[in-house]
């Protein structure tokens, strides 16, 4: 069997597991639509190079400000006032403060750009165009007409800063960068210059309006604070002199009395042991009734002084008597009796001393009771006393804090005059605007980049597009895994000034006819039996069904008998392009029942019978399957091998489908590029036992410079360049 006939494709081989790229399918792709993609890439190319040219050049300075947080110490006491940046959340209100119609504003006003007017031409970007117009439906539509012409203009002119003014954060600093793009690069610098500028001054003015809101709000502050703190001094002041906590020696006087009278107790109950001491020394004495015994007031006591000094006389003398006289002489007598009564005397006057000792005990015990009951008392007025106590610490405390807080509000207040008086800001320019060197937009290496690699892209999507809405039968393989068919080769288009209907005699080594030699052998493998009715199909009308009927058949009337007949009574094609439409034919015949050999025409070894219709035909299905085209097909089978019938297509008519049970077998015409997969692969399935009857399929119409873009890798269509050596397309 011919090799082209057994080929396999890689649509039959079975799927590996997993995802994998096939090179040669991407090469495919890049082979079949690398014209479309670069058409989309030259267009994106194109639309690029007329931005270019178009685009108005714009020119980028920039400003850079430093949000410092290193200021002084009176600075950072009125932060709270002044509002210091202090995280990412006021770095970014900062930039939406530049950003604001108030900052754009003052730098109109600064620089009075509504006056300027190079800067108010409405020539800008074209990239600004669309947001102009939106900016002007916007003011037509707005409920706030503004009617002043100078009004007017600031509002433009700020529409026109807002639109070129960009402020970004460099990385996590305090760093902004103050950046505006106009076409003018004068106007680029003079503009970022002066929104910095603004930018400082408004934060001074704020910085200045925070401290003096401040101050005046301090003032009233102070005043009642001030007035506060002396009516809490004034209070403390009363409740002291009202409950009696006047301090003495840096304490209340119910603390001071309780600490006198527990001193004064102490001493009065020393006095009252010291007194009871001496009394019941002075007992003693005078229980043992010794006259030597003294107490320490004896010896201050004079009377009892002289009568012991009298008594130690007498007791001298008596003594010196009765060494020398004895002790019965009379005069040793008599001082022993003096002696007695000095002694008693001295008893007298002991006894008189005991007595006050008496009386001092009694005193001293009677003020111990009284400075006892004193302290008590005392003691009790103290407990009362320190819950006043406890309340003049409350009210002492409000006092403190009232004139703590007084102070403190008078050094703020002292900070902000000093503020309005030297106000600072917490922000700096630490790179001044440049006037620019070259436009910043368009960058046309960068656009021309992207074009580039947008069209790139584009290219692929587009590729894709196509490749997904490819839906024709282009190759061998798809015939064979779609449709379950024998693929018996590849017709190619042929010059429109050749012979088609000689096409196959005129050109006898070119592929075309290989093909339908391709085809004798599928029909002699496939039909084995003396005569062989072949019926050729297509799925649409103008799919090269006829042109390969006509050729077919003389490449099968050069060696076999054969029969050709236009079965298609609607629309005879085979008849028009051989040139017999003008005598009778198979509907004569038909109809009639004028001879065969009547009605036939011959063109060298082929007979044909046409169509020949006059007029249309309604019924055709019903002449193609009427008993006389069953007689015809056997009469004819007795004088030829082969019976080749030109049928309708098989979509528009049922005429094929209907006569399917006479015939043999079915070769299908399919153009290349024509019908989607879908469409044939249906009308195939509906048609019945044409399908089980088709003997393979033929692509029409192939374009051979396309066809090996379409071919599978490994597929006969790949290598076509190497069939030279035997297939020719130079005439015979």
């Amino acid at each position: 069997m011919n090799r082209l006939l057994l080929a396999r494709t890689p649509e039959q081989e079975p799927p590996e597991a997993g995802i994998s790229i096939d090179v040669a399918v991407i090469l495919g792709i890049v082979r079949r639509q690398w014209k479309a993609g670069l058409v989309t890439l030259a267009a994106v190319c194109l639309l690029a190079i007329a931005y270019l040219l178009t685009a108005m050049p714009l020119y980028n300075a920039s400003v850079g400000v430093l949000i410092d947080r290193s200021t002084s110490d009176m600075t950072q006491r009125l932060s709270t006032l002044g509002g210091a940046v202090d995280d990412e959340a006021s770095v970014l209100s900062q930039i939406e403060l530049i950003r604001s119609e108030t900052i754009g504003l003052a730098a109109v006003d600064r620089l009075q750009l509504e006056r300027d007017a190079d800067f108010m031409a409405p020539v800008r970007s074209v990239g600004a165009l669309p947001r102009r117009l939106l900016g002007a439906l916007r003011g037509m539509f707005s409920a706030a007409r503004e009617t002043s012409s100078n009004v007017r203009d600031r509002r433009q002119a700020l529409a026109i800063v807002q639109e070129g003014l960009d402020v970004e954060r460099v990385g996590r600093s305090y760093v902004l960068t103050i950046s505006f793009e106009s076409p003018s690069p004068e106007h680029a610098r003079a503009v970022a210059t002066a929104v910095a500028e603004a930018y400082l001054a408004d934060k001074l003015e704020a910085r200045y309006a925070a401290a003096r809101r401040a101050g005046d709000w301090l003032a009233e502050r102070i005043e009642d604070l001030r007035r506060q703190s002396v009516a809490s001094d004034l209070a403390v002041q009363r409740f002291k002199a009202e409950n009696g906590l006047l301090p003495a020696n840096n304490r209340s006087m119910p603390d001071q009395q309780v600490a006198d009278l527990n001193t004064a107790l102490i001493v009065a109950r020393a006095d009252t042991a010291k007194a009871k001491a001496r009394l019941d020394r002075i007992e003693a004495i005078l229980a043992s009734g010794s006259g030597e015994a003294i107490v320490a007031d004896a010896l201050d006591n004079a009377v009892i002084t002289a009568f012991r000094a009298r008594y130690l006389e007498a007791s001298k003398r008596e003594a010196d008597i009765r060494a020398r006289f004895g002790a019965d002489h009379a005069q040793a007598v008599r001082l022993r009796r003096d002696m007695q009564e000095f002694s008693r005397l001295m008893g007298e006057e002991l006894g008189r001393i005991a007595e006050g000792y008496r009386s001092d005990l009694d005193v001293a015990r009677s003020r111990e009771v009284n400075l006892t009951e004193n302290l008590a008392r005392a003691t009790r007025d103290s407990a009362l006393a320190g819950e006043k106590q406890a309340e003049l610490g409350a009210l002492e405390r409000s006092a403190e804090n009232d004139r703590l807080l007084h102070e403190s509000f008078l050094r703020r207040y002292q900070d902000a005059v000093q503020g309005q008086d030297f106000p600072l800001t917490d922000a700096r320019i630490i790179t001044e605007a440049r006037l620019p060197e070259g436009p910043s937009s368009p960058r046309k290496g960068l656009v021309m980049a992207l074009a580039v690699l947008s069209g790139a892209a584009a290219a692929c999507g587009m590729a894709l597009l196509r490749e997904y809405r490819e839906r024709f039968f282009r190759n061998g393989g798809q015939i064979r895994s779609l449709l379950g068919l024998e693929y018996l080769g590849a017709i190619p288009l042929t010059e429109t000034g050749n012979d088609l209907a000689r096409h196959a005699l005129d050109f006898p080594l070119s592929g075309f006819t290989e093909t339908l030699r391709n085809c004798r052998l599928a029909i002699d493998i496939r039909l084995r039996k003396q005569a062989k009715v072949i019926g050729v199909v297509s799925t649409l009308p103008g799919e090269g069904k006829t042109t390969l009927a006509v050729n077919l058949a003389q490449v099968l009337a050069a060696g076999r008998r054969t029969l050709l007949i236009d079965a298609d009574l609607r629309n005879p094609g085979a008849s028009r392009m051989i040139g017999l439409s003008a005598r009778p034919g198979l509907v004569e015949v038909l109809t009639e029942g004028l001879p065969l050999s009547q009605a036939r025409a011959q063109q060298g070894a082929l007979h044909i019978l046409p169509a020949a219709a006059h007029r249309p035909i309604s019924h055709s299905a019903e002449l193609l399957t009427s008993a006389a085209m069953a007689r015809l097909l056997q009469e004819a089978g007795h004088d030829y091998d082969y019976i080749l019938l030109d049928l309708p297509p098989l979509a528009p008519v049922i005429d094929s489908r209907a006569m399917a049970g006479i015939i043999d077998g079915f070769i299908l015409a399919i153009e290349w590029g024509g019908p989607s997969r879908v469409l044939v692969r249906d009308t195939l399935v509906g048609a019945g036992i044409i399908e089980d009857r088709c003997l393979g399929a033929v692509l029409t119409k192939v374009d051979r410079q396309q066809m090996p873009a379409y071919a599978a890798a490994d597929s006969s269509e790949a290598y076509g360049d190497r069939y030279g050596a035997y297939l020719s397309d130079r005439p015979a």
